[in-house]
């Protein structure tokens, strides 16, 4: 979800509303989130489509990117990689896009970060910067099969560095909104394949990540009782 809305830094998105926090945010985080969405230079909103996975499953993975990212690059999905350090999570999608991020908040059914990052086009001089807010909402309705039809909506807030590029990306909207909705489509076929892959063989699953010698050994553990494989 983070490297949607971070690789929104090169143009505007879609014309959103004010960023809504959640009431119960910590006063002081609320303010400081709710500042740099208004000085946003750009904002986009993507409704994804539905797909099925597991709730448990799904919530594991979403507060746990880190361990996710080991999962994508084991069933070849996405370049994308994640790791901690000092400042917090760092990501690069192996597209030119990376940054650090954090999340400020966590309740059921919402998730919102904060995120600093950079893009550096291929044939464009310069690095792009800018700060982001990302709230992630999701909701499920159980299928009667033990699985659930998980709904997402994905609302990014960017500030960018340059007041140059902040003023030129508001002239390139419909190719920013091109770019947003396409990276959702990926994701959620990201989402789909690994929930084809949780579904059809979690052990086979598990016995890969387990040969990865660079997989958290905490969270596969965690991951395989989810899964119930022993």
């Amino acid at each position: 979800m983070l490297a949607l809305v971070l690789s929104t830094l090169t143009a505007a998105g879609a014309a959103i509303g004010p960023l809504v926090l959640p009431e119960s945010m910590p006063p002081e985080e609320r303010t400081r989130i709710s500042r740099l969405a208004e000085a946003a230079s750009v904002n986009t909103q993507v409704v994804a489509e539905p797909f099925r996975l597991r709730s448990a499953i799904f919530e594991y993975l979403v507060d746990h990117p880190e361990f996710a990212t080991h999962i994508t690059q084991t069933l070849k999905l996405a370049r994308y990689r994640i790791w901690s350090t000092p400042e917090g999570l760092y990501l690069d999608d192996g597209w030119g896009t990376t940054g650090h991020f954090n999340i400020v908040y966590a309740a059921p059914g919402v998730r919102v970060w904060y995120a600093s990052g950079q893009y550096k086009p291929k044939l464009f001089p310069t690095t792009i910067k800018g700060q982001a807010v990302i709230m992630f909402g999701y909701g499920f309705h159980p299928e009667g099969d033990g699985r659930d039809l998980v709904n997402t909506t994905v609302s990014g807030f960017v500030k960018l560095d340059s007041r140059v590029l902040a003023a030129a990306s508001r002239l390139a909207s419909g190719i920013a909104q091109s770019k947003a909705d396409s990276e959702a489509r990926k994701l959620i076929k990201v989402f789909a394949r690994v929930s084809q892959a949780v579904e059809e063989n979690p052990a086979g699953l598990c016995d890969q990540l387990r040969q990865r010698p660079t997989t958290p050994r905490r969270e596969l553990a965690e991951f395989r009782q989810l899964l119930n494989v022993r």
